[in-house]
């Protein structure tokens, strides 16, 4: 099993570039499936995930080209199934759902897998392809759907979800009539996947706002599209850069969207300087501590607690971190704290953070892929070696990590075979 080693305590300096989104190419792979003909996805993430995505493409019979920074998805004999043996691999696969039961009028979906972050249930995903005429019903571990057209109709979520939202657009994309989506999640990538939905020929109105309307299409077309810069990478940049000291170019950064944690990066006293779409980074002195409460879009996003917690575990006085968007999401603490961080939780959603002076390199183990991200960032601030373990999930979703870091100034190698 790979490991990362880091040794601390060297500023970062130059120029780093942010890759497309993770979170945005996943869903629009999906969309793939709606129509014939051969779509073109560019500036793609060479990720593992995206390897999935193709993978499952490819069982489910389409034709697929995965070269990031692009990928071709062509025709094939389209068998509507995505098996256990692909999907266990990452939680996104239930975006295949939606496409395959509104475009061939069935689908068997094995349950998903993924990070550990929290149950995150697939049932607001079900509860909207029920309300646009879908049957459907749960068998050994596979979700079975069937419909003849689905019918345009008003889904309620219980609460934004995103892959929820997402799978519904690209359902009611093929639906009959209108469709109004109601607590809609409201991120940037639901914004991307309505562009992609209207270049195939959907009318989606109201992506980012909590109501969306679509009006189905007896027929959509396929597309080329290039990803939008991924946020959460560009946040991770913009924090490590301050943990570690110097000054950082970040580059391809989607200010709008990171509002929230740029906000919070300001309060802490990280001088962040915009031009275009690059941002400068850097720092003076100790940093302040600031409060978090992660929320959905546009809130401070939860892909972003831990990163902000490990620059909070050597800022100067007390941070309160609350989570509330997932329920496990705190499995790094004990990892931070081996380092020599002082962190107290409270239950499962909250966490005070007391800063210290100073961290020592260590052997931690990584749970799942932000949390992954913030060790390497503890890794970037403390003194002596750390040995980052299971970095499979930060392959999940950080482009050539290592390379980017040593780009600018930092000590991170890669170790093979480091055992369990």
């Amino acid at each position: 099993m790979d490991g990362i080693r880091v040794i601390g305590g060297k500023p970062l300096n130059g120029r780093v570039k942010v890759s497309g989104a993770k979170n945005a190419a996943l869903p629009i792979m999906c969309a793939t499936l709606l129509s014939d003909g051969e779509s073109h996805l560019r500036n793609v993430p060479a990720l593992r995930d995206i390897d999935t995505a193709a993978e499952l493409l490819g069982v489910i019979g389409r034709e697929v080209e995965p070269s990031p920074p692009r990928v071709r998805v062509g025709t094939g004999d389209v068998i509507p199934e995505a098996p256990y043996d692909v999907v266990k691999k990452m939680r996104a696969s239930i975006m295949v759902l939606g496409p395959l039961v509104a475009r061939y009028g069935r689908a068997k979906v094995s349950l998903p897998g993924g990070c550990q972050i929290g149950a995150r249930p697939v049932d607001q995903h079900l509860r909207g392809l029920e309300a646009l005429g879908a049957k459907i019903k749960l068998e050994h571990g596979y979700i079975y759907a069937e419909a003849g057209r689905l019918q345009g109709a008003e889904v309620v979520f219980d609460m934004p979800t995103v892959t929820g939202t997402e799978n519904i657009m690209m359902a009611a994309a093929l639906a009959k009539g209108r469709t109004t989506l109601v607590n809609c999640a409201r991120e940037p990538e639901i914004v991307e996947m309505a562009r992609v939905l209207n270049k195939m020929g959907a009318k989606v109105s109201g992506a980012g706002t909590a109501v969306m309307h679509i009006e189905g299409q007896d027929e959509l077309h396929p597309f080329d599209h290039a990803i939008m810069p991924d946020r959460i990478e560009a946040g991770t940049y913009l924090v490590a850069a301050a943990a570690a000291g110097g000054e950082v170019t970040v580059e391809n950064v989607p200010v709008e969207s990171l509002e929230a944690v740029i906000v919070k990066l300001r309060a802490a006293g990280v001088i962040l300087e915009p031009s275009g779409n690059d941002v400068v980074v850097a720092r003076e002195g100790r940093l302040r501590s600031v409060d978090i409460t992660t929320s959905p879009h546009p809130g401070f996003p939860t892909d972003m607690q831990a990163q902000l917690m490990t620059l909070m575990c050597m800022a100067e006085g007390t941070s309160t971190i609350k989570e509330t968007v997932f329920e496990n999401r705190f499995m790094h603490v004990p990892e931070l704290v081996r380092m020599g961080a002082d962190i107290e939780t409270q239950g499962h959603n909250t966490a005070f953070v007391r800063g210290v002076e100073r961290m020592t390199g260590a052997s931690v183990m990584a749970t799942d892929l932000r949390a992954s991200a913030s060790l390497v960032i503890a890794g970037l601030m403390a003194e002596g070696e750390t040995i980052v373990r299971r970095v499979y999930h930060l392959d999940r979703g950080y482009e050539h990590i290592e390379e980017k870091l040593n780009g600018i100034g930092a000590d991170v190698v890669r170790i093979h075979s480091l055992g369990p």
